[in-house]
């Protein structure tokens, strides 16, 4: 009897023990290589908005939550990284801008500073004395608009080139706008480019040109082509071996400068087949270092033929997608280029250019609809984003059978109050940047009117009314790829001035932030790894010195990129 009753006794006692055992290990997580914690950790995710701690494993994250239930997931080999109170959120997802553009400026005269023409030809003059004979002087950055005296003599305040040919007589000359949408050349980059006064305007293009016919060396929008052959077979006449370094060094100095700033994916608005087999080369080889989702810009005869080869989904690690093809429908706002359904208020004998045949791009559409492809249309003004919309409900209309297409119209800067409902109806994704309105605002009502300005100009709360969704971004390099300030811009539409461009549109904190992270993810299918900070997701997070959720609106610009993390690791350190 005592025998039976010891041995049941010691049976409960082990039984008791392997169960307490196997819940101890139940609750005993494999380690994280990277945990996160004492601090705030804003994830974007609705179903736990914000945490104290989070772990990593591998390129996943394993667990977000406070900080005693991440505490179990530190082993011998975990890194920990310590906020000491600061602030954690989803990587910054750049919806637009131009990757390889970012890195040429690194590597041309910064005109972003300069406060007049005089100083843009003490610069070139300078870079004259340091060049090779017949090498190309570039530099990027100038907008009249921001000069602080117009140049004279000018056209529309756009300087004529015969200082700068003075300073440099024998090599070419070429200057982007910021905008990307025109340029300014001396003497010698005309002559070889064979530029005369009796040179033709281009289709969707303009050579600005004197009183007497003669072109002052501004160019606009296609135009700008004319140079760009003259100034590409001057490249190509280097060492093979010269330009492919050159090329692998602008991808390496645009990924560092994304870095930097936190964006840990970075949408490209438009590159040649040529430079995504570099992107490929880069991924294949584990190299990019940030998530590069790319948009192809190839004439419809070479998509026809090629498109298909270049479908590329989650490359390297998800480090590179192609999936979607970019057209211009107008210009620049600033340069009076972008299309508008009536004249510019500030030049009536104008309503901007069409930079692309709207038959053009509806061939695009029908090419990118029947192979899955995205289509992305830069479409500034009020016609151009009716003209755009209406292209795309024909092609929708005329394939019931697809759904959940995501197509967008890059900028969506003006529109007119009848075309807004169209983006939520149609599901087309606004892709937008908020540092446009707080740039160009100084001289959007001069060139709209009052009335356009405020019906139609960068509409956010509007376009959100009506179930469209907002992704944002910079524009790179036309602006500079700091999301902090482009964050700065959307919450508070805050001008250079202190004047604010119609508050009622700017978003509330969440909305921009979740426009710069999930919002991004999503216009790129790629919300299901993407976005938010949640277990399963691919572990992208930037870490800021200060609380932009939260600091009094003026100290937002203060804040600072301490860590960015790509696939669970440290990419970036301040």
């Amino acid at each position: 009897m005592f025998k039976r009753t010891y041995f049941r006794f010691l049976g409960i006692i082990l039984f008791l023990t392997a169960i307490s055992l196997f819940f101890s290990c139940a609750r005993k997580p494999e380690p994280a290589d990277l945990v996160i914690m004492n601090g705030k950790i804003v994830t974007v995710d609705e179903a736990k908005p914000e945490a104290r701690a989070l772990a990593v494993r591998g390129d996943l994250i394993a667990a977000v939550g406070t900080e005693k239930e991440i505490k179990a997931y530190i082993g011998p080999a975990t890194k920990v990284i310590n906020l000491e109170g600061k602030l954690a959120i989803p990587g910054f997802i750049d919806s637009h801008g131009h990757f390889t553009g970012i890195g040429q400026a690194k590597l041309e005269l910064d005109l972003t500073k300069a406060k007049n023409w005089d100083e843009i030809v003490a610069m070139v003059k300078d870079a004259v004395q340091k060049a090779k004979p017949g090498e190309w002087i570039r530099g990027r950055g100038w907008h009249q608009e921001k000069w602080d005296k117009t140049p004279q003599p000018n056209v529309d305040g756009l300087p004529f080139h015969q200082a700068l040919s003075k300073v440099s007589p024998q090599n070419p000359v070429l200057l982007t706008h910021a905008s990307g949408h025109s340029c300014l050349a001396n003497a010698k980059a005309m002559e070889l480019a064979k530029i005369t006064k009796k040179t033709p305007n281009p289709k969707g293009g303009e050579i600005v040109r004197d009183a007497k016919g003669n072109p002052i060396g501004a160019f606009q929008e296609t135009a700008q082509g004319l140079l760009g052959v003259a100034m590409r077979s001057y490249q190509l006449s280097r060492p093979p071996e010269q330009i492919k370094a050159e090329e692998r060094r602008v991808i390496e100095l645009a990924a560092q400068e994304c870095l930097s700033k936190g964006v840990t994916t970075f949408f490209d608005a438009g590159s040649s087949f040529e430079t995504i087999d570099l992107f490929k080369e880069f991924a294949q080889e584990g190299k990019l270092g940030i998530r590069l989702w790319v948009m192809i810009r190839e004439g419809n005869e070479s998509l026809k033929k090629r498109l298909n080869e270049y479908k590329i989904i989650r490359m390297g690690q998800s480090h590179l997608t192609v999936r979607a093809i970019k057209r211009l429908i107008d210009g620049a706002l600033g340069a009076h280029g972008a299309w508008l359904l009536e004249p510019y208020a500030d030049l009536p004998t104008s309503s901007g250019l069409n930079t692309m045949p709207v038959e053009v791009i509806k061939e695009t559409a029908r090419i990118a609809i029947e192979n899955g492809f995205q289509l992305c249309v830069h479409a500034i003004g009020d016609r151009a984003n009716r003209e755009t919309l209406n292209i795309y409900e024909e092609a929708f209309k005329a394939h019931p059978d697809k759904k959940d297409l995501r197509w967008r119209v890059e900028h969506a800067q003006h529109i007119n109050p009848a075309d807004i409902p169209r983006f939520g109806k149609l599901g087309v994704i606004a892709a937008m940047q908020g540092i446009h309105c707080t740039s160009d605002g100084p001289w959007v009502i001069k060139k709209l009117g009052a009335k356009r300005a405020e019906e139609g100009a960068y509409v956010w709360q509007k376009l959100m009314k009506t179930g469209a969704i907002i992704c944002n971004g910079t524009d790179a390099p036309v602006e500079d790829v700091n999301p902090i300030a482009c964050f700065y811009a959307t919450v508070t539409r805050k001008m250079k001035d202190g004047a604010l461009f119609y508050p009622d549109q700017r978003m509330t904190r969440e909305e921009a932030l979740r426009s710069y992270t999930y919002n991004g993810a999503y216009a790129g299918f790629e919300e299901d790894i993407l976005g938010s900070l949640k277990p399963g997701k691919l572990a992208d997070i930037t870490v800021l010195s200060k609380d932009i959720m939260t600091i009094p609106d003026d100290e937002i610009l203060s804040a600072q990129v301490l860590c960015t993390i790509v696939s669970g690791k440290v990419l970036y350190q301040k």
